[in-house]
């Protein structure tokens, strides 16, 4: 028998059972704490990893899932959710507001954050790949799993090409 999970991949774990979500958790040998190791391990795309970026915006947060190969764009954030400004939150406050550290953070669950933004391109591939709870755990699962689980609405949060 395996040893339990990590307290933090156990949250999500809960998350999957309860909903009855076929997402699978996986455990590498390795830390993932970026987009790219993260692909590396899963062996996927770098747009299939889905980075959960957390943003203070008028003091809410905020969470964009957007594909591991773009970059968020501050402002749109701040306009989608009717805030005046939009700043990436610091790593003490990922912390207290996700209880997952930084380079962890799974986008479910996140009882802090009313608002979670699911950038469109996500929803092109089949499975992606999100933050398990810690550097060492991803969960695979399809797009629109991840919006339900998430509680998150399709945005175009980012950075344009030009």
């Amino acid at each position: 028998m395996s040893a339990p999970w990590p307290e933090p991949v156990e949250r999500v774990a809960a998350v999957l059972r309860q909903a009855g979500s076929e997402g699978r958790i996986e455990e590498f040998e390795h830390e993932t704490p970026t987009a790219r190791d993260a692909a590396h391990a899963a062996g996927c795309e770098l747009a299939q990893i889905v980075k959960t970026v957390l943003f203070v915006c008028d003091g809410r947060p905020v969470a964009a899932l957007v594909p591991g190969d773009c970059r968020v764009a501050p402002d749109k954030v701040a306009e989608i959710v009717g805030a005046s400004t939009a700043r990436v939150a610091r790593g003490q406050e990922v912390i207290e507001i996700t209880g997952f550290e930084p380079g962890a953070v799974a986008p479910f669950p996140l009882p802090n954050v009313r608002n979670v933004l699911i950038d469109h391109r996500l929803f092109v591939h089949e499975v992606v790949w999100v933050g398990g709870g810690s550097r060492r755990h991803l969960v695979e699962l399809e797009p629109l799993d991840l919006a339900s689980l998430s509680h998150g609405r399709a945005a175009d949060v980012v950075e344009s090409d030009t």
